[in-house]
């Protein structure tokens, strides 16, 4: 901590060895006060169950989102309502030994090196309030009549004199402590409520109110009054102590608590409408004794002195961010590298690794509620002790892999330093805003721990960030009936109370489900029971983002098949600008595919045969293609690609119109669209080179600037007032040279035929209108 970096283990224990713990700048932690004899004379259990406090990857009893059904962990974005997005089972917030990493001591770094980075601005506040860097105080509550306190910690000192009663979570350490024995079978029933609400839903529903008096009551130490102590699930576990002095007169929550429940409310800071909490941070503090007068920024000042000086409490920075829990309880997923001995902890030998997962009978949990790799009664580490049987989380994996793929192959050291050094981290990181807390925050972590221990030159893994809008699809919704495997038709549901649940839209054609195939997908639904309407289970839709756990994926191998890789690519490319948001529809992919038919038969004739012409492009043709050049060019840099296949078509058109089949201007087309269609620009490529060198290394074109800088006016020609053509002509020409160039003109000579002219008629700059008789 003293560093603030991450450093080897063993340099801890080589101090505690020389010092025990004593006046201890590691000690975050708060662990007993011990010396180096005492160190010594513990048994490797002890000293192990100290390390765990210090150890970045730690176990831990942690509340998780439990799903008896499912038999794991869920993520807060897996529960809705109490039940699993997969399967609409119930889930429960529950304590749980787990693995975690202790990315919290990261968080002031995660939060000062966001600058350096150029991601977009709403991203980096997403992360920024994730974490959620609070300087404040932790005040100690006695309660009455005892030497036992409630530790608070509050960013709002000045309120002191306005806090009229605690609340303390469901889950607060010390609620057996301080709760009535009359109210403990209400306060089981309780918690038994809350523990099936997630975190996420427990701070989102701001309007639900509920809580339970314990009974006892603190004293505030600044006014020696006596306030009452309440239970409610709006506090937090993870946050600050667990526990809040609530100032109903400046807190909505608090506010509305106090209205429900009738507690007091105090107004403590000059407000002119009494019958609203005052929720600015600015004004005269009132009812505040000698804070009195004061503006909030003076008083906070004063009364934290007042604090520090009296030793109620002390100044400290909190963060919201928690240590993230490692553990999954399912059978994918790396191993842990862990055994364990009398219920220790121990890291398998580096020469016994890799860890390879058992073959078992059932991917399911065991019937004591076990992980699925404790079905496997031989998969021991060396015959004897226990493997760890929870495995790790996708981002395992996936926070550091692209640091690998630089040298796959090294069996001798992480990553070639000199490869390293010339590669460093992501310049470019094209990904969605859906990661911001997760991947994207656990990448940034497990970077800045490998670069502390030395492994890797950098400290961030990706330069720039771009998010690319997600691709929405078309989701469609069964509704089960509480309590039952009853399922009723959308126009029905009203008439009772159900729980919405994902379908697979490949089960569903035009809003009608398949009964006997959604009976088939799964299990639980093998005998499931329906309400229809006229015959007919009708599902619910939605348009949302395109995602397995929403059962809306459009298999991309079916377009692959009827329409190839190059129209899928660009048909995803021409929805829409890059960033935003973009329904998917594949009845647009005709016209990309049509595109890419054009293409190929400007290189080939009406036989299929290849052909290609030799000739020397006209003027106006260079000036289409270098303008096409710079557009595109200029596209790709700005991740504007919906617009560069607009020019390309442009283009395209304008070849076939002039029958234009050169290879000068053909080929400089080929390889400007190849980033864009390289199947076909491939193949297209091998039959004009003749070659076995791929297109991807021929060189880019390059516009040039002085065939864009040009005083020629494109021309339309009219014949007898019908726009036939345009002709690029030079504006510094006097009318009779323009009529020269007119009358000589082949496409002109052509679309008159036999016909005379009777007059040419030029409005400068504008349009040319031939008579002919």
């Amino acid at each position: 901590f003293q560093e603030k970096k991450a450093i080897s283990i063993e340099k801890l224990i080589e101090k505690f060895n020389t010092h025990g713990n004593n006046n201890d700048n590691y000690n975050q932690q708060k662990v007993d006060v011990f010396t180096a004899n005492e160190w010594s004379n513990f048994d490797y259990e002890k000293k192990e169950e100290i390390l765990q406090n210090y150890r970045l990857a730690f176990l831990s009893e942690t509340i998780v989102n439990w799903c008896p059904e499912l038999g794991t962990v869920l993520a807060n974005d897996e529960v809705s309502e109490g039940l699993s997005i997969r399967g609409g089972h119930p889930v429960y917030q529950k304590k749980m030994k787990q693995w975690c990493l202790r990315i919290s001591v990261y968080s002031d770094r995660l939060l000062s090196s966001l600058e350096s980075l150029e991601w977009p601005t709403s991203l980096k506040e997403q992360q920024k309030n994730w974490i959620g860097k609070s300087n404040g105080l932790v005040i100690n509550f006695k309660y009455d009549n005892k030497k036992l306190t409630i530790p608070v910690f509050t960013t709002r000192p000045d309120t002191i004199f306005g806090v009229t009663f605690l609340v303390l979570s469901p889950e607060h350490n010390q609620i057996q402590n301080i709760i009535h024995s009359e109210k403990k079978e209400i306060l089981k029933k309780y918690i038994d409520i809350s523990r099936k609400k997630s975190e996420r839903e427990k701070i989102a529903n701001v309007n639900e109110i509920s809580g339970l008096f314990s009974g006892s009551y603190a004293i505030n130490p600044i006014t020696n009054e006596k306030i009452p102590i309440w239970i409610s699930d709006y506090v937090l576990a993870g946050y600050g102590s667990g526990a809040i002095m609530a100032v109903p007169g400046h807190d909505m929550r608090d506010f509305k608590f106090a209205k429900k429940f009738k507690l007091k409310i105090k107004t403590v800071i000059s407000n002119n409408n009494s019958d609203q909490p005052y929720l600015k941070k600015e004004g005269l503090l009132i009812n505040s004794e000698y804070l009195n007068n004061l503006n909030v920024t003076d008083a906070s000042k004063k009364i934290k002195n007042i604090i520090e000086k009296n030793k109620y409490g002390y100044e400290t920075t909190n963060y919201k961010m928690r240590d993230a829990i490692f553990s999954r309880q399912r059978y994918w997923g790396e191993p842990f590298p862990i055994y364990y001995k009398n219920k220790t902890p121990y890291a398998i030998n580096e020469k016994d690794l890799p860890i390879k997962l058992p073959e078992i009978e059932s991917y399911l949990p065991t019937n004591e509620g076990k992980p699925p790799l404790a079905r496997s009664k031989k998969w021991k580490y060396k015959k004897i002790y226990d493997f760890e049987h929870s495995t790790m989380p996708g981002w395992a994996g996936s926070s550091w892999y692209f640091i690998r793929y630089i040298d796959p192959n090294n069996e001798n050291e992480f990553v070639n330093k000199k490869l390293l050094n010339y590669w460093k981290n992501v310049d470019l990181y094209i990904g969605g805003s859906e990661h911001a807390t997760g991947h994207l925050m656990y990448s940034r972590f497990w970077t800045k721990f490998l670069y502390d221990l030395e492994y890797i030159p950098f400290n961030e893994p990706f330069k720039k960030l771009i998010n690319q809008g997600m691709i929405l699809g078309q989701s469609y919704f069964v509704y089960r009936v509480h309590g039952t495997n009853k399922f009723v038709s959308y126009n029905l549901k009203e008439n009772y109370q159900t729980t919405k649940i994902h379908v697979n839209v490949n089960i569903v054609k035009k809003g009608i489900l398949d009964i006997e195939k959604f009976k088939k997908s799964q299990k639980n639904y093998n005998k499931a029971e329906f309400i229809l309407e006229k015959g007919k289970y009708i599902c619910g839709t939605a348009t949302e983002k395109m995602s397995k756990s929403f059962y809306n994926v459009v298999n991309p191998d079916t377009i692959i098949e009827e329409y190839g890789a190059d129209a899928l690519r660009m048909h995803e490319m021409f929805l829409g600008p890059l960033t935003q948001y973009k329904p998917w529809n594949t009845d647009g992919i005709t016209g990309v595919f049509s595109f890419l038919k054009k293409i190929w038969n400007l290189f080939h004739s009406a036989n299929n045969s290849f052909y290609i012409d030799n000739a020397e492009p006209s003027k106006e043709e260079l000036i289409m293609l270098h303008k096409t050049i710079k557009k595109v060019q200029l596209d790709i840099e700005n991740f504007s690609f919906n617009t560069s296949i607009s020019s390309f078509m442009i283009l395209v058109n304008y070849l076939k119109k002039e029958k234009c089949y050169k290879q000068k201007m053909l080929e400089p087309l080929l390889i400007l669209l190849s980033p864009f269609a390289p199947f076909i620009c491939e193949e297209i490529w091998h039959k004009l080179k003749d070659t076995n060198t791929s297109i991807s290394y021929s060189i880019f074109p390059k516009y040039k600037e002085s065939l864009l800088i040009t005083d020629d006016i494109n021309y339309p020609i009219a014949i007898n007032g019908k726009k036939k053509m345009n002709i690029m002509i030079d504006a510094n020409l006097e009318k009779d040279q323009i009529e020269q160039i007119i009358v000589n003109n082949e496409k002109i000579k052509k679309s008159i035929i036999d016909k005379k002219v009777q007059k040419i008629i030029i409005i400068p700059k504008k349009i040319i209108n031939i008579v002919v008789k």
